[in-house]
C-alpha cells in the first residue's frame, strides 16, 4: 500500500465520525501511505470517485461507511487491480464482520496497513431500474428479491441510522408481518448447466458466511470463497415457515423447513409470472410490485438475473484471515 484514496460517507450510522476518521487516517499515514480524502454524499459520488481513484493511480481505496458505501465503491473497482479496504462506519457492517475486521475504525486502519490483498469473486445482478431501464450492479454480501427487498422499499434508512439495529429489526418485523406475499418465476442452473424452475415468494442469494449482530450465519455454505451463489429459495407463502427458518439460523440450528430450500447455483433468472387472465396476483391481493435489492440497497424491480463474476475484486483482509484463497 503506497497511495490510498479514502472515500468517506458522512451519512453512515456511526456517531462521532470526524474524530474517528482523523485517527484512522493518521494511522494509515504513519505507515508511509500517501492519502487523499474525498467526502461522498451520494451513491453515485462514491462510485465516480472510486473510478477517479483508479484513474489517478491509487493502489487502494478505503470505503469509510457501511455495507451500502462498500456496495457503491465496488462498482468503480470491480475488474481492476486496485484494492478495496474497509473502515467500518455503518450500523450493520456485515462484510467487516465476515472478514474479521475490527469495528473500531482506528483498529481497522491498523489491520489494513498490516493486511494482505486477496482476490475474490463478486455477485452480479441485472435488473430493471425505477425508470424502466436495464441496469446492473455487483454485490459482496447478498442480493434479494421479494420480501426483504420490499422491506428496504418501505423502511426509512434514517430509522437504522437514528435508532440502531434494534429499532431497525423491530420496524422490519412490523412490515414483514403485514406484507402481502406475491409470487415470481425462477429458472436457475448449477455449475453443470442443469436448469430447474420454481415459483417463489422470496429469493435471497448470499455471498458471506457471518453477518454478525443477532443474525450471524444466515445461509450455511455461503462464503466469499465460493464460486457459486448460495441461495435461500422460499416456495411457500407461509410466514410461520419463514419465521422457523430465521429462528433456526439465530439459534444455530439447520432445521429442514417444508417449502424452503438451500440451493447452490451459477445463474438465477427471475421474471414476473404470466397468469392465464393476464394479471399479476399476490397471495392475498394488493400491491404486486416485486422489488430487487443488493447489499441492503434498493435497486429496482423484476425481471432480474444473478450470476457470479470470478476473480473480480482485490480485497484487503486481516493478515491472519484464512477463509479465502490468496491471489
Amino acid at each position: 500500500m503506497h497511495k490510498a484514496t479514502i472515500l468517506f460517507n458522512p451519512n453512515s450510522g456511526r456517531p462521532r465520525r470526524d474524530r474517528e476518521l482523523n485517527h484512522a487516517i493518521g494511522i494509515i499515514q504513519s505507515a508511509g501511505v500517501h492519502t487523499e480524502l474525498t467526502v461522498c454524499r451520494s451513491s453515485q459520488e462514491a462510485t465516480d470517485n472510486a473510478r477517479c481513484a483508479v484513474a489517478g493511480g491509487s493502489d487502494t481505496v478505503f470505503a469509510c461507511g457501511g455495507d451500502g458505501t462498500i456496495h457503491d465503491v465496488i462498482q468503480g473497482l470491480a475488474g481492476t487491480p486496485v484494492a478495496l479496504a474497509i473502515l467500518p462506519f455503518g450500523t450493520a457492517n456485515a462484510l467487516a464482520h465476515d472478514l474479521g475486521i475490527p469495528l473500531r475504525p482506528s483498529a481497522a486502519a491498523q489491520v489494513a496497513v498490516n493486511g494482505r490483498v486477496r482476490r475474490i469473486h463478486l455477485g452480479h445482478i441485472e435488473y430493471q431500474d425505477f425508470h424502466g431501464k436495464s441496469a446492473a450492479r455487483y454485490f459482496t454480501v447478498a442480493a434479494g428479491i421479494g420480501v426483504d427487498a420490499h422491506l428496504f422499499y418501505k423502511l426509512n434508512s434514517h430509522v437504522k441510522n437514528r435508532s440502531g439495529m434494534a429499532a431497525y429489526y423491530y420496524k422490519a418485523w412490523q412490515l414483514w408481518a403485514t406484507y402481502r406475499m406475491h409470487r415470481f418465476d425462477v429458472e436457475y442452473s448449477n455449475g453443470n448447466g442443469h436448469k430447474q424452475r420454481a415459483s417463489l415468494t422470496e429469493l435471497l442469494a448470499v455471498r458471506i458466511r457471518f453477518f454478525g449482530n443477532i443474525l450471524r450465519e444466515l445461509v450455511p455454505g455461503a462464503s466469499l470463497d465460493c464460486g457459486d451463489l448460495r441461495a435461500v429459495m422460499c416456495r411457500t407463502a407461509s410466514r410461520n415457515a419463514y419465521l422457523q427458518y430465521v429462528a433456526g439460523r439465530l439459534l444455530g440450528r439447520a432445521w429442514e423447513i417444508d417449502g424452503i430450500d438451500l440451493v447452490s447455483c451459477s445463474e438465477v433468472v427471475c421474471n414476473l409470472p404470466e397468469p392465464a387472465d393476464g394479471r399479476l396476483h399476490s397471495e392475498n391481493g394488493g400491491d404486486t410490485r416485486i422489488y430487487v435489492e443488493a447489499d441492503g440497497e434498493l435497486l429496482g424491480r423484476l425481471p432480474a438475473r444473478m450470476t457470479m463474476v470470478s476473480d473480480s475484486l482485490s480485497l484487503v483482509v486481516p493478515a491472519g484471515c484464512t477463509r479465502m484463497t490468496v491471489s
